[in-house]
């Protein structure tokens, strides 16, 4: 090679040397980093990250996140997220920057998830796209509509007595045991076709329990628009703490794209029960029954995201149906009474409807819905009549009659039109009905029509109604979902199919 060519080449190199180092900007990998002091009953302390914010999510070691709960001087109170078995002090804690987040998107439908998005139903890898805070702010009032469009459940005496809107609160509460979960399963099942999301939230159940619903669902064609979100007894408290915020970042995701979605809470008792734990093991101060003071805000928080947004936030809506367990139907109990007060109507379960075999054992008298005939079809106005007046004059007069009261005839027949009542409203577990079977029964009731009917003959007679209603015009049928409600021929015609299928069973009474 020529000495010009060399030369040439060695100025080149050192030119492309000096901008090299002129445009060189060190990257610094600066991290915050702090080591555990104390770890015990899914709680951990930790020291020297004096810039960790509240609720920041903390790496520890073997991929294990914890949430700051406590920021004090000195140390942090950290809620951890998994088991913490391999944890010791002196292990390094590193900040993340970011807040307890939870994946969210289409690819969730039909999976069973714990709180962090993991899968628990062996399936494949969930390929999520987006992820959102399990704490958001609930949408501002102005951004809210009206609650005016009905959630129709399936089950007879909630449609017709206890109407619950797309959009509301409706608390379901009773004693251990007495059809909760089943009402809201129920509920599931019954959306189907209704272009409804459905996610279920388990708080701190059986694992055997939860299996149950999701066998349950899948039977009936439920999980191909429901998502499970479980934490399990036997998780960390603070897994059962984030359950229903994540399952509430979930459904909100899909109601700010115009989607209707409907959230059971399963339930609120166990809930308040890991907060309450959560608190004691970090010294927060106790308050009435060992719970802490801001019990009631965890609980408000979560359900005032349930709303109906306007047409300009895309008219979307997120139903809540939170589930809490009284003891010995105390429902004047400090969690209850609590969320009585933040939800929008309740459903009381009366275990001694329940050891009658009257299910599902909702009590007409303590549940109340106070969004009320607004998110109900206006044809139910017309069907059910003094429905509930008839149902509360049985009760009472039938207190009476157990101590051998002497009574007229006309309470007689209140006697034995309210006997009816109860035997049309009871309704197996799984099996939701529809509209037009629910009018047909209801119209049927309202002009005594089942009271000829013996009582041992009662759920043949009401099997026979529903039928006759699949032979209802269709023109009929649509002004049963028309805001206009039913008309004079349509509810006419109902009548007269309804007397037409009772017709044999009358005939059996005179005999």
């Amino acid at each position: 090679m020529r000495p010009e060519s060399l030369n040439s080449l060695f100025d080149e190199t050192f030119e492309a040397m000096r901008r090299a180092r002129e445009t060189f900007r060190p990257q610094l990998g600066l991290k915050e980093i702090g080591v555990i002091t104390t770890v015990f009953n899914g709680i951990a302390r930790v020291a020297g990250l004096p810039n960790a914010g509240c609720e920041e999510l903390l790496r520890f070691p073997g991929g294990l996140y914890g949430i700051a709960f406590n920021i004090d001087e000195s140390e942090i109170g950290v809620v951890l997220l998994g088991d913490h078995a391999h944890l010791q002090a002196g292990d390094e804690v590193e900040r993340t920057g970011r807040v307890m987040d939870v994946p969210v998107g289409e690819e969730l439908i039909g999976r069973v998830i714990d709180p962090l998005g993991r899968p628990l139903d062996g399936k494949s890898h969930i390929a999520f796209r987006q992820r959102l805070p399990i704490e958001r702010s609930a949408p501002a009032i102005m951004d809210r509509a009206p609650v005016n469009v009905p959630l129709q459940s399936g089950v007879k005496v909630i449609d017709a007595l206890i109407p619950v809107g797309r959009g509301q609160r409706e608390l379901i509460l009773g004693d251990r045991q007495t059809g909760k979960t089943a009402i809201a399963i129920d509920t599931i099942i019954n959306q189907r076709g209704e272009n409804m999301l459905c996610i279920y939230c388990a708080i701190g159940q059986r694992a055997a329990a939860v299996a149950k619903v999701v066998a349950e669902l899948e039977e009936k064609g439920a999980m191909g628009y429901t998502i499970v979100v479980v934490s399990e007894g036997n998780d960390p408290p603070g897994h059962n703490y984030i359950a229903p915020y994540a399952a509430t970042s979930i459904g909100e995701y899909f109601m700010e794209t115009g989607r209707d979605v409907l959230i059971v809470y399963d339930d609120l008792t166990q809930h308040a029960r890991a907060y309450r734990e959560i608190s004691l093991l970090l010294r927060r101060p106790p308050g009435r029954e060992a719970f802490p003071g801001d019990i009631f805000y965890i609980h408000s928080r979560l359900l005032e995201r349930a709303t109906h947004l306007s047409e300009e936030k895309g008219g979307g809506s997120l139903t809540a149906l939170p589930i809490v367990e009284t003891e010995a139907q105390n429902i004047a109990a400090y969690i209850p009474t609590n969320l009585i007060s933040i939800t929008d109507g309740q459903i009381y379960l009366s275990p001694s409807l329940f050891e009658l075999g009257v299910l599902p054992a909702i009590d007409v008298g303590k549940s109340v819905s106070r969004v009320g005939d607004k998110a109900q079809l206006p044809v139910y106005r017309t069907a059910t009549g003094n429905l509930k007046l008839d149902y509360a004059q049985f009760e009472e007069l039938e207190s009476f009659a157990r101590f051998g009261t002497r009574l007229d005839e006309r309470s007689r027949q209140i006697i034995e039109h309210g006997r009816r009542i109860r035997a049309v409203l009871k309704q197996p577990e799984l099996e939701p009905a529809p509209v037009p079977e629910q009018i047909f029964v209801l119209l049927a009731l309202s002009q005594e029509l089942f009271d000829p009917v013996p009582l041992d003959r009662m759920k043949a007679a009401e099997l026979a109604v529903r039928k006759a209603a699949q032979n209802l015009d269709e023109n009929i049928r649509r002004e049963l979902y028309s805001p206009e409600g039913l008309s004079e021929n349509g509810r006419a015609e109902i009548v007269q199919l309804c007397q037409k299928a009772l017709e044999t069973f009358k005939e059996a009474s005179h005999e």
